[in-house]
């Protein structure tokens, strides 16, 4: 794989640069998000009998806050981080310097990014002006939207076929013919992965469960990403996230191939193959390297 930048999305304009090796992750905010490490969580849903529903509960709650006031501890926490991790925006010179004989590649997330967060998760319309931006920057450098929402879904969102897709957390990747953008004398088809297709009935079965043991938990939302599931709880009293819970797991008890992790008020269920989003980059890169 040739040496590449790698830039991702920027919390300032909605485009921001990261360093594609960087696996910390800042605090939150003042007045974000808290967030609560993946092992931690996972970890919790171990604990045997009702400690497990109620650790898993209070995981859903400590990784989905509502918006609060900043307090000096946060607001302290968070500058310390900024002051060792600067936005990249600030050092745009430098990696301009840093790029020369290096092809940049841009990776974004789509939700909180090109889009803004939303109850209802069918109307996470992009803007007019974000999907102009993105097209300027999909002609200067390959572009590649990786998200954990379903591909086609996302695809009919963005509606930009010069873009690389990374839907279901890296599980169903797509992107432009070669043809079209880099070798205009190529006919080769699209760049196309999907190593959890073997799950796809299970996937599809799981979906119609849940579906059905969630109707009785209002505001709850089972989305069918294809190769994972999202059980939305946005807009789910918290006083029910414990039942909710307790359907999932009934659920998931039965597929122990399938493995549950929780993101910003929804709990996601996907195969237990060893792939991810970063993953998915590794994939892009040495598809890209090719050309």
């Amino acid at each position: 794989m040739t040496q590449q930048n790698v830039v991702v999305s920027d919390t300032k304009s909605g485009v921001s640069l990261t360093v594609f090796s960087t696996t910390q992750k800042p605090p939150a905010a003042p007045g974000g998000y808290i967030s609560i490490p993946r092992r931690r969580v996972l970890k919790n849903l171990e604990i045997n009998g009702g400690q497990r529903i109620n650790a898993w509960v209070e995981s859903m709650r400590a990784s989905s806050p509502t918006h609060h006031k900043s307090t000096p501890s946060l607001s302290q926490e968070h500058n310390s981080w900024i002051l060792h991790h600067p936005s990249a925006l600030d050092m745009f010179d430098q990696i301009i310097d840093a790029s020369k004989g290096k092809q940049i590649v841009m990776f974004l997330d789509y939700d909180g990014t090109l889009s803004p967060i939303v109850d209802d998760p069918d109307r996470a319309f992009m803007s007019d002006s974000m999907r102009k931006t993105v097209r300027k920057l999909a002609r200067c450098f390959p572009t590649a939207i990786v998200t954990g929402r379903c591909k086609d879904k996302v695809y009919n969102f963005v509606r930009l076929a010069e873009l690389y897709y990374a839907g279901s957390h890296g599980m169903d990747i797509k992107g432009p013919t070669r043809s079209s953008k880099y070798n205009k004398d190529s006919k080769a088809e699209a760049i196309l992965c999907q190593p959890a297709s073997d799950f796809l009935p299970m996937i599809d079965e799981v979906y119609q469960q849940l579906v059905e043991k969630t109707k009785s938990t209002p505001g709850a939302l089972v989305e069918n990403n294809k190769f994972c599931l999202s059980v939305h709880f946005r807009c789910v009293d918290e006083k029910k996230w414990s039942e909710l819970a307790r359907q999932v797991k009934s659920v998931l008890k039965e597929y122990p191939k399938l493995r549950l992790t929780q993101g910003r008020k929804v709990l996601e269920i996907r195969p237990t193959i060893k792939w991810d989003k970063g993953k998915a980059l590794e994939f892009l890169l040495e598809s890209l390297g090719e050309f």
